[in-house]
């Protein structure tokens, strides 16, 4: 499968929790991280998707918020994950930054320039990527 997303996620749906309209599906990836997704029941059935299935989970990279300070906040977004900056690539308007989770799972996210400096993002500084559940697109192995 080739995409154009930079997050691209292989795990195992460890719990889904069926609501009228939409489902939460959580995937529990390699390093022992879990993401939590929505997705509609219409997807959960014709994904097939199930506890211990396989799924890939798709996130574009603009859809990736950092924070560098998440002590003393509680947000809304169900995924904030805690890791590590281990890259950052400047462009002429946005850079990319990689956060290194610690179970070696790499988050890739595309903020400007402005919010790199203003977060002091550089290698080696602390980071939270948070991402929306609804932002996370499920995909299964055909």
């Amino acid at each position: 499968m080739k995409v154009s997303a930079r997050n691209v996620f292989k795990g195992t749906v460890s719990n889904i929790q069926d609501g009228a309209v939409n489902a939460e599906v959580v995937l529990e990836l390699a390093g022992g991280e879990q993401l939590v997704a929505v997705v509609t029941m219409a997807s959960v059935k014709s994904l097939g998707l199930a506890v211990g299935k396989q799924a890939v989970a798709l996130i574009k990279a603009p859809w990736v918020m950092l924070m560098t300070d998440s002590s003393g906040f509680r947000l809304s977004a169900r995924n904030c994950l805690e890791g590590t900056v281990t890259r950052v690539s400047d462009g002429a308007v946005n850079s990319e930054v990689v956060v290194t989770l610690p179970g070696g799972t790499e988050v890739y996210s595309i903020v400007t320039r402005e919010a790199v400096a203003e977060l002091g993002l550089a290698a080696g500084v602390s980071a939270t990527a948070v991402i929306k559940a609804s932002h996370i697109i499920l995909a299964v192995p055909a």
